[in-house]
């Protein structure tokens, strides 16, 4: 049983709401020009601008990112250039903008509904109508705290992976199993698995990730880890149902958060 390291294509939606502050709160950004500026960044690095509103002293910002992409390395980006840009601009010396940010997921639906879908995996497929549903759901009972030097954040992704050649191949012990060293792997990794549900041809999750991290990285880090776990734990079962690798070289990646991208973008186009 080979070991596989994915290159993945993606089915993807992943939007962030980030702010950034001037240096001490300075009242510099009085006009459009820091707009343009974040535009020209954003179509430079194959960011996605959806939504904007600069204050005086802060910029505040709804963007669609790429799997490979991180929040930390995007906001990195985004101030380093624009700084530079802006002084440049206004023929001024002083930092334009302060260390740390702010850092949120959104997307099409809020959390809760993301957790109620994983709930309902077992009725969505027919398994529930069972004896024995080849089922394994698994929810945190506590919120594990991620944390990182000036960042506020809170990034929550569902994260969908299937099988190769979508196989049946998990059971509700197996899945139990594996799920369980997914999470000493996110503690290794330093990330978080807040809910899983099992199903025998793929899984749905719930993952959140600290900045500096890509849900890319995250998902390949769940793929070897777990085809690794799989391939030692139980070869015989995967050479049964007749698999040599694991998992199929696509996977589906949405953000959620509190708030959905439609209310952002309405709230960032009514503020005054």
């Amino acid at each position: 049983m080979n070991l596989t390291y994915f290159t993945l294509s993606w089915a993807y939606q992943l939007h962030y709401y980030l702010c950034f502050r001037t240096h001490r709160r300075r009242h510099v950004l009085k006009d459009q020009a820091i707009v343009e500026i974040v535009k020209e960044i954003c179509s430079r690095h194959d960011f996605h601008l959806l939504d904007y509103e600069p204050y005086p002293d802060q910029f505040r910002c709804l963007v669609s990112l790429q799997p490979q992409q991180s929040v930390a390395k995007t906001i990195q980006t985004l101030k380093t250039n624009s700084s530079r840009e802006w002084n440049l601009l206004l023929q001024t010396q002083p930092p334009l903008w302060a260390h740390g940010y702010f850092g949120r997921s959104v997307g099409k639906v809020r959390l809760q509904a993301v957790r109620h879908y994983l709930q309902q995996q077992s009725a969505h497929h027919g398994y529930d109508r069972r004896v024995l549903p080849p089922v394994y759901r698994y929810r945190a009972e506590s919120r594990t705290v991620l944390s990182s030097p000036h960042a506020v954040f809170d990034l929550s992704h569902h994260l969908v992976l299937g099988t190769s050649c979508r196989k049946g191949v998990f059971t509700s012990e197996v899945g139990a199993e594996l799920v369980d060293y997914w999470l000493r792997v996110a503690a290794k990794h330093e990330f978080a698995i807040d809910q899983v549900t099992v199903v025998p041809d793929h899984i749905h999750s719930i993952v959140r990730i600290k900045p500096k991290m890509s849900i890319e990285e995250c998902a390949l880090s769940l793929m070897n880890n777990g085809q690794h776990f799989m391939a030692r734990r139980y070869g015989e079962l995967l050479v049964a149902v007749g698999l040599n690798e694991l998992w199929q070289s696509s996977a589906y990646a949405g953000t959620c958060g509190d708030y959905t991208s439609a209310l952002i973008k309405s709230w960032l186009s009514s503020a005054e």
